[in-house]
């Protein structure tokens, strides 16, 4: 086994991380390299669990402000969304040899199990990725949030944000091409400057249970692996 500078990760990938740019649904070709960038580190003894957005399917307080429907229901309707895809993963994470349970904190028993602190982390331990469903369970809370309450739960090394960047900048890369690139940021630093890669609530929780944030670009083969063998990828957000 590698050398790991974060055994336990809990992986948070956006919806739109599924599909191609501009794009909606589950693109095939995506679906299966971000499966294969997580067999790359479970190969290695590293231990994933896993939270999906469901912003390619549903964005419940986009879809409020869109059709005559309530917004408690649309987050519901976002939460379902994040079924579909931890599912999705499901099958081509089993597909190419990785042992893989879903867990929701929605009961939908009959595709899936629901979250149970104490058996999730017995999946870990079997060396089984484990993609958390569901959100929070509630509504009007992101499912960065979410990802950041199972990292607690679970005891998580590290909280490994996705993204198409190559880490945190000081402005937006794509409109503003030379903007800074941070490469280490204090979670005051990260709070105070209010940046929009991750909701504040989830880095506050991280905060409160020292689990530091790896944001790093999925994107590129291989980031993933050298993101749990500490090579310095991306922006590292800690004390």
């Amino acid at each position: 086994m590698a050398d790991l500078a974060y055994k336990r990760v809990v992986l948070k990938i956006s919806g739109e991380g599924l599909c191609t740019p501009g794009a909606g649904g589950i693109d095939a070709v995506e679906l299966e390299r971000i499966s294969r960038e997580i067999k790359s580190v479970v190969d290695i003894g590293t231990q994933v669990g896993l939270v999906i957005g469901g912003g390619n399917i549903v964005r419940g307080g986009d879809l409020a402000k869109k059709i005559q429907i309530d917004e408690t229901a649309a987050h519901y309707m976002g939460m379902l969304a994040t079924v579909i895809n931890a599912i999705a993963v499901q099958e081509v994470l089993e597909s190419i040899g990785v042992d893989t349970r879903v867990q929701s904190a929605i009961a939908i028993d009959r595709v899936c199990e629901s979250f149970v602190r104490r058996r999730a982390i017995r999946h870990l331990e079997k060396g089984r990725v484990v993609v958390f469903a569901g959100g929070t369970g509630n509504p009007f809370v992101t499912t960065d949030t979410a990802a950041a309450l199972r990292a607690s739960e679970i005891g998580a090394s590290v909280l490994l944000k996705a993204t198409k960047v190559d880490g945190v900048y000081a402005a937006d890369p794509v409109h503003n091409p030379d903007a800074e690139l941070h490469r280490q940021l204090t979670y005051n630093e990260f709070l105070d400057r209010r940046l929009g890669v991750m909701d504040l609530s989830a880095i506050l929780m991280c905060q409160q249970n020292r689990i530091p944030v790896v944001v790093f670009n999925l994107r590129e083969s291989g980031n993933m692996r050298a993101v749990v063998e500490g090579q310095g990828i991306g922006t590292i957000v800690a004390e």
